[in-house]
């Protein structure tokens, strides 16, 4: 006969901790989503990504508009990568990447949406730097 302690523990909805799932929501979002974004730089199915670049970003960086977005694809596929191998490294370089985003939408005067979107994904990938550090104290 199973004791009341053991019941409870066979119908309880999870036994990974709240702060545990919410690390592994986070990573699993700041691994696909930029990798998704990041390829989709080189297909333009979801959007045609040059229309959210500023003049200013190829004043400075003196490439066509499509081939900067290729550069950038690159980089949200290394940091997707970065957050599925090293999440506390990785959702800085995510957090530091929509930082640029959100710069680059202000300087386009446009898209303020979009900018305000990208900051609440800033500060859900700084969320996940500070639960990766609980969640490698928890492993070691």
């Amino acid at each position: 006969m199973k004791s009341a302690s053991a019941m409870r523990a066979q119908h309880a909805p999870s036994t990974v901790p709240p702060a545990r799932q919410a690390f592994l929501l986070l990573r699993t979002v700041f691994t696909v989503a930029p990798i998704l974004f990041g390829l989709d730089k080189f297909t333009n199915i979801l959007t045609h990504w040059t229309m959210y670049l500023a003049p200013q970003a190829t004043a400075i960086v003196p490439l066509q508009p499509q081939t900067f977005m290729y550069i950038v694809g690159v980089v949200e596929v290394i940091a997707g990568l970065a957050v599925a191998v090293r999440p506390k490294y990785g959702s800085v370089i995510v957090a530091a990447w929509l930082a640029g985003i959100i710069v680059n939408l202000l300087l386009l005067g446009s898209f303020y949406d979009v900018a305000l979107r990208d900051f609440g994904l800033l500060v859900g990938a700084l969320a996940l730097n500070r639960l990766s550090v609980g969640a490698a104290r928890t492993a070691a």
